[in-house]
């Protein structure tokens, strides 16, 4: 079954071109998303259930289908597993050929590379502080609001609310003390 999918890239997106680049591929079924919400895809995830092994997902560029370059990687791996074909029509990239499957297990490389290069650089970077006499994370929040937000706790007079405000300190930070 071939399988489209659209998305609007701005919130007045017009999927017209996408609908007509699709139309060549004569698409099974066309799922069309109404917005670009990265957290509202729900046609995304209608088209992932429905998707069944020696399927082709068909999209018009990369960015209607992924969010970044890892969610794109992530996706490859997903259709791979499932032997699901993918096909992006500007990009040019169909993993059905040998071609298609290269760019990708190249994608992944290149995400690998930049994942560890990443993380090298945070190492480094939290080594060269602590050599400074430097430590990481968030300050301290001086004990005399400590003690003052468990009193308030403990008195059973404050909402969590009211003793947050007063004293600065934040709900988690007064559960996690509450917990010791």
């Amino acid at each position: 079954m071939i399988i489209g999918y659209t998305r609007p890239y701005s919130e007045d997106g017009d999927l017209d071109t996408q609908l007509k680049a699709l139309q060549k591929y004569n698409c099974d079924k066309i799922y069309e998303e109404k917005t670009n919400s990265v957290k509202k895809r729900v046609e995304f995830d209608h088209m992932l259930a429905s998707l069944n092994e020696g399927d082709t997902v068909v999209v018009y560029k990369f960015y209607c289908i992924a969010d970044s370059t890892r969610h794109l990687i992530e996706l490859s791996e997903y259709f791979s597993e499932h032997h699901i074909h993918f096909i992006s029509i500007l990009d040019e990239v169909d993993t059905s050929t040998v071609e298609g499957t290269i760019f990708f297990n190249m994608m992944k490389r290149v995400g690998e590379f930049q994942h560890d290069v990443i993380s090298e650089r945070t190492k480094a970077g939290l080594q060269e502080a602590k050599l400074k006499g430097k430590s990481g994370g968030r300050p301290k929040k001086p004990d005399y609001n400590v003690h003052r937000a468990l009193d308030m706790y403990w008195s059973k007079k404050y909402t969590i609310a009211q003793i947050t405000e007063a004293t600065g300190i934040s709900k988690t930070t007064l559960y996690r003390y509450l917990d010791n």
